[in-house]
């Protein structure tokens, strides 16, 4: 373990021992993201992907997000592991932010459970929560992984982490 990481408590992971290629689990908690002063998503059916540095990112079955506040972004982008990735524009309680969301439509072998699911930028988001914690948003804007103090870092995106 580097000197710059943070060596975790008992109660606690270090997202430095999470793998690559990352880790699907089912989340733990329920999962919230609250955005124009409404409740957007809510789920006890949510899955979390473990990857190296990363703070985990949270991903919510479409079924468990309020209809019509997702809208198609045409912005694409590729994991090495999970496939291509589709944004989306999230409206709620007349605000609306670009971009806020993505999803595995397809995903590649190995993470088709992600199929169905959305996932949240916290940083965009009004807030976000994982059981009764506020999360806040994983440094980078490319990140969207949600830092609760169950998890330590320092994450990918922070100084001196080369991302």
């Amino acid at each position: 373990m580097h000197s710059y990481r943070t060596r975790p408590r008992p109660d606690q992971e270090s997202a430095w021992e999470y793998p690559r290629p990352p880790l699907v689990q089912k989340a733990p908690h329920r999962v919230q993201v609250v955005f124009g002063g409404e409740t957007i998503a809510s789920s006890t059916n949510a899955l979390r992907v473990l990857e190296t540095g990363h703070a985990p990112a949270y991903y919510i079955p479409l079924e468990d997000v309020r209809p019509g506040v997702l809208a198609p972004s045409p912005r694409l982008s590729y994991c090495e592991f999970k496939g291509e990735a589709r944004y989306f524009h999230v409206t709620a309680g007349g605000q609306r932010a670009d971009e806020a969301a993505w999803a595995y439509a397809r995903p590649a072998d190995g993470y088709d459970v992600l199929a169905g699911h959305v996932a949240f930028f916290p940083g965009l988001m009004d807030r976000c929560l994982v059981g009764h914690e506020v999360a806040s948003a994983q440094p980078g804007r490319f990140h969207g992984g949600w830092v609760t103090s169950d998890v330590v870092g320092p994450f990918i995106g922070e100084a001196g982490t080369d991302s």
